[in-house]
């Protein structure tokens, strides 16, 4: 989860305030129907489906923010779990899970600001968002809305998916929104296993498409200042389940951000 800090704190907050009071109002007034959590219908056909790692190793992190994290994936998984988005409906990632607040049982987590850790409550919910948006990529869902951190705070540590795939969350300004503009409905179901945040989307009718993102042109380079970059590609590419056929390839994100950990040149840069 991102946020960032000007001079004066007081200014901070009441730019933050003034951010989220007008994301309210044009939610309240822009007139979409937004998805929730529904028992019908039937969505027997699995489409897409992820899982990742509770408790990483995050640089010199405080390892109680990863165990307050946990909590925070639980009261956002209560809010989420099997929402159901309907043709026309648009998912929300905030209007669902709602204000991280100490009153609502959230915790101090880890926040990032201005590429260093930080602490804040509700922190690490982005696990949850990182997981819907993977889901998301591999849906006829249309993503509207998605943010990336503007950092590589961290060095790579058991990475499954390529770099920069996430999308952050900040209440509730920065979201992460789609859109079904398809004739089908789909059920978005999460939990927080015993060590893994588990994801899965599910529809009512199975898919003649298939989808897979792939990476390009990854590297690190070092700039002026011996300052150093990590810059990569991501395509979301569409196949036709019956051939195996590719449809389709799209430039989903052009991650290009500064390294903020110690990164050794000699390294092989190809991952």
């Amino acid at each position: 989860m991102p946020i960032n800090r000007i001079k004066h704190p007081w200014l901070y907050v009441l730019n933050v305030e003034r951010h989220r009071f007008i994301r309210t109002v044009f939610s309240l007034f822009e007139g979409r129907r937004f998805a929730r959590p529904r028992w019908s219908p039937v969505t027997p056909y699995r489409i897409s489906r992820h899982r990742s790692v509770l408790i990483r190793t995050l640089g010199v992190s405080d390892p109680r923010l990863q165990w307050n994290k946990v909590t925070n994936l639980r009261l956002a998984a209560e809010r989420i779990n099997n929402t159901v988005i309907r043709p026309g409906e648009s998912f929300s990632f905030w209007q669902l899970v709602g204000r991280p607040t100490k009153r609502r049982g959230f915790l101090s987590g880890m926040l990032l600001s201005q590429g260093q850790v930080i602490e804040g409550v509700g922190g690490g919910l982005c696990q949850m968002s990182n997981l819907i948006y993977w889901l998301l990529l591999h849906t006829p869902l249309t993503v509207t809305e998605r943010y990336r951190h503007s950092y590589d705070v961290f060095p790579d540590s058991g990475r499954i998916l390529p770099f920069g795939s996430g999308a952050t969350v900040f209440y509730n300004y920065i979201d992460l929104q789609a859109v079904n503009h398809t004739q089908n409905s789909f059920r978005l179901n999460v939990r927080v296993g015993e060590h893994f945040l588990e994801g899965c989307i599910w529809s009512d009718v199975d898919s003649s498409h298939s989808f897979r993102v792939v990476e390009r042109d990854h590297r690190f380079f070092c700039g002026v200042d011996d300052i150093w970059w990590r810059e990569n590609r991501l395509l979301r590419q569409s196949f036709d389940k019956r051939t195996g056929d590719m449809i389709s390839e799209e430039l989903i994100g052009h991650n290009l951000v500064r390294v903020m950990y110690e990164y050794e040149s000699e390294v092989d840069q190809e991952i």
